[in-house]
């Protein structure tokens, strides 16, 4: 049997197509979406629901054509962000995205986030100012994901179904309870559960990104997840929920807990260290970014143990959006490009182990996963030198697309239970 994951990002579509008994990617396909719509403020971030629909469905026609013997389709995409529907089952507003930042502007002396204990950009803030503010649809009878709208429109149906493993991306969710505390009218689920079919192929209810990601990378529990793209995050699964301010917990499969600790800025600190270089090289000649990149991997290689301490958290924090980040022991022995480069990798991944610490937790491995890791060899080692153990970077590289496509077939019963899919994840 073949499956089908969707992985609906924020800027583009990916779809893989994998075989049931190897998990092998025999065909992915990635298009940019073109989504995003200019707002009414610089804090509004929305995308058109029609364009991403497009795209999603095109590349998913695709990989059935592809296929021929597809079993199931599971979906995946951005958390946070909301789609209004009506009593049809139809979008009537846009997507405001999870960058949408209406829910740090005032109100009553203090946001419309913190007002609510949440997080800007998170589902259940959005609606809140929506509805203060009076834009709110006047057709709209619920939200969802996304993803959720997606199964929606393949299965016709006219309500969505939110897994529990988005639900708390909303914001103002009960854990312990799988409850929101929030007027959120959507049904939940926590099971690995068909929605409806498409074509006569069953389609799971769609699940968290990063829900997904997880589950297509660690086969053990006993593993540590990192993943370092525009952001970064670490990842570890629990039995519990953790308690910290400065971490995550969110739920995931079969009754138990991912504790999330993410940097907002996370692989894009190494990307502005680019920029950076790109401008100082253009006044001599003009090079290109993957140039640019070749350039600074070579000065790693000239680097010496006397680090310059470097806060990375340039776009400051969730928790607090005023942090900003910073560079300090600089002398004159070390003032040189090649310990700059390195110091900035060490604090990329400084900021994630701070996280990890505050978890009070005891992982034995690691798996690496985005492309901050697959394309930097010193990143990774970094982390094997912090956490002491040889890190594992998973074949395939569309994570949360494959794992979209291996919970679904849990779903369809392909595979008894979430254990047993894990079988046919492969590490390089």
């Amino acid at each position: 049997m073949k499956a089908i994951g969707i992985d609906i990002g924020t800027t583009s579509v990916c779809g893989v197509l994998i075989d049931a008994a190897t998990g092998g990617v025999e065909k992915s396909v990635t298009k940019n979406s073109n989504a995003f719509i200019e707002g009414c403020a610089e804090w509004e971030k929305i995308q058109s629901v029609d364009k991403i629909m497009i795209v999603a469905t095109d590349i998913l026609e695709s990989l059935i054509v592809e296929g021929g013997d597809v079993g199931v389709i599971g979906i995946t995409g951005q958390m946070h962000g909301i789609v209004y529907t009506d009593k049809d089952g139809n979008a009537v507003s846009p997507l405001y995205t999870w960058q949408d930042g209406r829910g740090n502007l005032p109100y009553k002396d203090t946001t419309y986030a913190k007002y609510l204990n949440s997080f800007s950009g998170y589902g259940n803030v959005t609606d809140f100012y929506n509805a203060e503010n009076g834009i709110k649809p006047e057709s709209a009878v619920s939200y969802c994901t996304i993803h959720d709208y997606f199964v929606m429109r393949l299965c016709e149906l006219k309500k969505p179904i939110m897994h529990t493993s988005d639900a708390a991306s909303f914001g103002c969710y009960d854990l312990e309870n799988n409850r929101f505390n929030y007027d959120c009218t959507v049904e939940i689920t926590g099971d690995f559960r068909i929605a409806g079919e498409y074509k006569g192929i069953p389609v799971s209810v769609a699940i968290g990104d990063n829900q997904a990601s997880v589950f297509s990378t660690l086969t053990d529990e006993n593993d540590v997840l990192v993943n370092i793209g525009t952001g970064s995050q670490i990842s570890v699964i629990s039995d519990k929920i953790a308690d910290s301010a400065q971490i995550e917990a969110r739920p995931y499969f079969e009754g138990k807990y991912l504790i999330v600790g993410a940097a907002l800025c996370g692989g894009r600190a190494y990307s502005l260290l680019k920029n950076f270089y790109s401008e100082i090289f253009g006044y001599v000649k003009r090079l290109d970014d993957n140039q640019v990149y070749e350039i600074m991997n070579d000065m790693l290689k000239n680097s010496s143990d006397d680090l310059f301490k470097v806060d990375t958290r340039f776009a400051g924090t969730r928790f607090d959006t005023n942090v900003r980040g910073g560079i300090a022991g600089i002398t004159t022995e070390n003032f040189t490009p090649s310990v700059l480069t390195y110091s900035v990798l060490c604090g990329m991944a400084d900021e994630l182990l701070d996280m990890y610490k505050k978890m009070n937790v005891s992982k034995s491995g690691i798996v690496g996963s985005g492309n901050g890791i697959r394309k930097n060899k010193a990143l990774v080692k970094i982390f094997e030198e912090k956490l002491g153990a040889k890190m594992k970077i998973p074949k395939h590289v569309e994570e949360a697309a494959v794992g979209a496509a291996m919970f679904a077939m849990v779903a369809c019963r392909e595979f008894a239970s979430a254990n047993d899919v894990k079988k046919i994840i492969c590490y390089i």
